[in-house]
């Protein structure tokens, strides 16, 4: 039924994966997916005054320190023998996740979301802006 299963992670948030992970790995397995593990580098606005304050190799060296996170992440938590995939990006969270499903033509988006809050119904968080737009099956897992 699911061939590519497309699992956004954020590596400093353990509710972000921590129930969803599983759920995408008892379905990897159950399909035979493909578990594309993914995780966003939030932009942060270095084309302004702030990005005088940063080394001129501050994203190269972000994005290096991301990715060995990232597989440290997988050999930790992803049993060996899953065909995986690792994903990272750099930009807004939803719109990157949404991008990485069309690229890796995912069937299926398993996130977690937390309770919502005021603000969230006014601005909308990125697994409500995921399921919205998504060409794709989107599966939230409640914290």
């Amino acid at each position: 039924m699911y061939k590519h299963i497309l699992v956004p992670v954020d590596l400093n948030d353990e509710t972000s994966w921590q129930k969803p992970l599983p759920t995408a790995l008892e379905m990897c397995r159950a399909f035979g997916a493909t578990l594309h593990l993914m995780t966003v580098i939030p932009e942060i606005g270095l084309q302004t005054a702030v990005a005088q304050y940063f080394p001129s190799n501050y994203e190269e060296e972000i994005r290096r320190q991301v990715h060995d996170d990232l597989h440290a992440f997988s050999i930790h938590h992803v049993p060996a023998g899953t065909k995986v995939q690792h994903i990272i990006a750099y930009g807004k969270i939803y719109k990157e996740i949404l991008d990485a499903a069309r690229q890796v033509k995912a069937d299926l988006i398993i996130m977690g979301a937390h309770h919502p809050e005021l603000e969230d119904y006014l601005l909308g968080p990125n697994a409500a802006r995921v399921v919205r737009h998504a060409g794709c099956s989107v599966m939230v897992v409640r914290e």
